[in-house]
């Protein structure tokens, strides 16, 4: 026999409960169920009634109780026996004995083999029953919001295990693209420095366009200062600018009359002297709107000033030349020297490094001198192998600049092929004659 009790509506319920706790209550007697339904009905409890251990077994396994009260003494499975096995099978339910006074020794043994919570003798004062019913409920409730407390940290510890794992993939996903990227903007910046190289290459061949005589001239003062300024330590950067600027050091002379520009330097009268002598200003003031070449500006301007203070345009002196344009005075006169632009005939190798020898000092800074002359002779010879133009294919790199036969520079090196170029070499070769070129090889 069994029976539900109606609870009450209430939202009083204690912790970890948002319905009615469900009890089982277990006595062969009928009339102790029945009082005990009474008591417990204003409270509101979800309430079953069993009249043997099998029958609450069997209600139990329909559905567990939070709380189970049992009389201890009963027919065929006695509560200490039945609460035993609750335990075994329902750990979370909580159980409570009622027993008599003659059966203590009995329910000592309930107590240590059945686990159980609270026993309470017959008869028993109502206040104390309802109090260790509601302590009992109040205990399982704590217990099922630990359980709903863990099963949560779990779901969100497995979660966030799954998130994890989703945000390491979309980290190394997200880090390869931006690997891409930045190798992608590496080669586009790469390719845009070579592209401003050769521009500034072809910038200074427009001088030579208007002197035959300077072929070569700018590409050999840019080599030579490149070597002193690592030679002296300065860093790859830097000697980079110094090569720019010997590129570049002559573009103020675009705007001089051609009988000037014909003149060596050491024939020149007055006037022409005086129109020679603004080319440098004239050149730096050029670049003033390239903020990326201030420093290749400096040089520029700087570059005929003298160690002793007689130079032009600003008339510095020592240290306060910049390091560049000390650099390509040397540079600059040397070859000048030996073309015959600085004086009326051409110079010699020897007669040009004795030149800057005699000017060690007062004309050139010292340190810079002994620095290129340390460097006479050599020059590394990068690995290099000579083909026709038939020949090339995509992806080769120049190793030497390409020239016309007037000296202007065409393609600069370390200019990679690409493949329109190669086909243009093809077709140049099968129309024209087919001409050597340099390309860089694998040491």
């Amino acid at each position: 026999m069994s029976e539900v009790a109606t609870p009450p509506s209430t939202s009083n319920w204690p912790m970890g409960f948002d319905s009615a706790p469900a009890l089982l209550l277990v006595d062969d007697e009928a009339n102790i169920l029945q009082s005990l339904r009474r008591m417990l009905r204003p409270l509101g409890y979800a309430v079953r009634l069993a009249n043997d251990g099998p029958e609450a077994l069997a209600m139990m396994a329909e559905a567990p109780a939070d709380l189970i009260i049992s009389d201890m003494r009963m027919p065929g499975m006695n509560g200490a026996t039945l609460l035993a096995e609750v335990r075994r099978q329902w750990p979370q339910t909580v159980r409570v004995l009622l027993t008599g006074y003659a059966d203590m020794q009995s329910t000592i043994s309930a107590v240590n083999e059945g686990g159980i919570y609270r026993y309470v003798t017959k008869p028993w004062q109502e206040d104390e029953l309802l109090q260790v019913i509601r302590q009992g409920v109040e205990l399982r409730g704590l217990a099922r919001e630990r359980e709903r407390l863990q099963a949560l940290t779990e779901a969100q510890n497995a979660e966030l295990r799954s998130l994890n794992q989703t945000l390491e993939a979309r980290v190394v996903e997200r880090t390869g693209e931006l690997q891409s990227a930045n190798q992608e903007l590496v080669l586009a910046q790469e390719k845009l420095k070579k592209s401003l190289f050769t521009t500034i290459q072809v910038f200074s061949n427009l001088l030579e366009l208007r002197a035959p005589h300077l072929a070569g001239h700018s590409r050999r003062v840019a080599e030579a200062g490149r070597r002193i300024a690592l030679k002296l330590g300065l860093a790859a950067h830097e000697a980079q600018e110094v090569m720019v600027g010997g590129l570049l050091h002559d573009i103020g002379k675009i705007g001089l009359p051609d009988a000037v520009m014909s003149v060596p330097v050491s024939k020149m009268s007055g006037d022409m002297l005086g129109s020679m002598r603004k080319h440098a200003a004239n050149g730096a003031l050029a670049l003033t709107p390239l903020p990326h070449l201030r420093n290749v500006a400096a040089m520029i301007k700087s570059h005929h000033e003298r160690f002793d203070g007689q130079g032009y345009p600003d008339g510095l002196t020592g240290l306060s030349i910049p390091q560049g344009a000390r650099i390509l005075a040397v540079a600059n006169d040397y070859d000048a020297a030996q073309i015959g632009t600085l004086f009326g005939r051409r110079l010699t190798v020897e007669e040009a490094r004795e030149h800057l020898i005699a000017g060690r000092g007062s004309r050139y800074d010292p340190e810079v001198v002994d620095a290129f002359l340390g460097l006479a002779g050599k020059s590394p010879q990068p690995a290099e192998r000579c083909l026709r133009m038939s020949e090339l294919e995509p992806g080769m790199v120049l190793a030497r600049d390409i020239l016309s036969r007037e000296g202007l520079l065409l393609l600069a090196a370390d200019y990679v092929i690409d493949e329109l170029l190669a086909r243009q070499f093809h077709e140049h070769a099968e129309r024209d004659e087919d001409l050597s070129v340099w390309i860089r090889t694998e040491k």
